[in-house]
């Protein structure tokens, strides 16, 4: 499989995300549903703490992929819902930080919600993966 990122611009280099991905030679693709803060039982955790929020919906988006044999460096697109937009932000380094590591430039989109599935949830993390 190759990866080639595109930017027109050099804005989002800072954010650490690409404006497109083209995918060549792919076999497969995962389509990931939303991961949260929640534990093994799908109990909410981390109320009022984004960063924690952050971390562990990443924690559960990469068991999932490793479960379906992916990592994540196989992933190209992230799309981020968050009930707080300004919290999101502060704690966003946690997030490039943690893509970076894994060698993770995806595109995606970013949005505010009024809710999320549980009222304690301040962000879900959707992924799309290849290899």
């Amino acid at each position: 499989m190759e990866k080639k990122i595109f930017n027109p611009w050099k804005w989002q280099d800072d954010m650490g995300f690409a404006q497109a991905v083209e995918v060549r030679n792919a076999e497969y693709t995962l389509y990931c549903a939303g991961q949260t803060s929640v534990d093994e039982n799908g109990t909410p955790q981390h109320p009022k703490d984004m960063g924690s929020q952050i971390n562990l919906a990443f924690d559960n988006l990469e068991k999932v992929l490793s479960h379906s044999d992916y990592k994540l460096e196989n992933v190209v697109k992230i799309n981020y819902f968050t009930t707080d937009m300004g919290k999101f932000y502060e704690s966003f380094g946690n997030v490039m930080e943690r893509t970076a590591a894994k060698g993770c430039i995806a595109s995606g989109t970013l949005v505010e919600v009024s809710k999320l599935a549980y009222p304690e949830l301040m962000i879900e993390v959707e992924a799309i993966a290849v290899k």
